[in-house]
């Protein structure tokens, strides 16, 4: 079986055993420790209704004849079948999605350009996204990621971090950033890690603003929308709410 392709089926598996004695066979079906040491074979089969997915055996005799091995395999499906209508009697078929307490790994690929990005300077960046998901991140030479985490919701804002780091920032884009530094002309906003807009003062309200502060401070979040990126690679923004609704 390609081990990249997910089976979307109940799998069930099931160890057989031999006890062979001259001209005298005899298979066990779901053999236990002891019958393993005392056997003559480990046989374990895995597979769905459709048919088997993965063997692997064990004996400690010179070999078995096909009709030895036919049998056990026989054996195997009437047990395997059994198994299956127990799971199928409590879950007919695979959940659609992961529990979101279940662990899991996911994988990022992102250009290798943007490696610097998501680590920082000395690890900042990558340590922050750490400090703040719960989540393992390791980063490979090639650009892949793996994010490890213990629940769905940790892995999936790490992972939402990172591909906010490396996109790049476009024109009508929309960020929930933080804001840096007020001055009297506007507000600095931080869109993603290393990469930052002004609000001019005349787009952080419907109204007119007489002072930056009456609306916004340092360390406040605030929904933002790109209005511009000029030849200088400078970012204007608008508060998002300040935004005229479109017909």
């Amino acid at each position: 079986m390609d081990a990249g392709v997910p089976i979307k089926a109940s799998v069930a598996g099931i160890a057989m055993g031999l006890v062979k004695e001259g001209d005298q066979v005899g298979i066990l079906t779901d053999i236990q420790g002891v019958e393993d040491a005392l056997g003559d074979m480990d046989f374990k089969v895995a597979g769905t209704r459709e048919g088997i997915v993965a063997l692997q055996m064990d004996m400690k005799i010179a070999g078995v004849s096909s009709d030895i091995l036919r049998n056990a395999l026989e054996e195997a499906r009437k047990a395997r079948m059994t198994i299956l209508d127990k799971i199928e009697s409590v879950i007919s078929e695979p959940r659609a999605e992961m529990s979101p307490h279940a662990p899991r790994i996911m994988t990022i690929k992102i250009p290798t350009e943007k490696i610097r990005e998501v680590i920082g300077p000395g690890g900042k960046v990558v340590q922050g996204i750490i400090a703040e998901t719960g989540a393992t991140i390791d980063i490979e030479d090639d650009g892949t990621i793996f994010v490890a985490s213990k629940s769905g919701a940790g892995g999936e804002k790490a992972k939402h971090i990172i591909e906010s780091i490396v996109k790049d920032v476009e024109k009508d884009d929309v960020f929930v950033g933080r804001v840096t530094k007020t001055t009297a002309f506007g507000a600095f906003v931080e869109l993603k890690p290393g990469r930052e807009g002004l609000v001019h003062i005349s787009k952080l309200a419907k109204h007119r603003v007489g002072k930056v502060e009456d609306v916004v401070n340092e360390g406040d979040q605030i929904t933002v929308k790109v209005l511009e990126i000029d030849r200088q690679n400078r970012v204007s923004l608008t508060a998002i709410d300040v935004e005229e609704p479109t017909n």
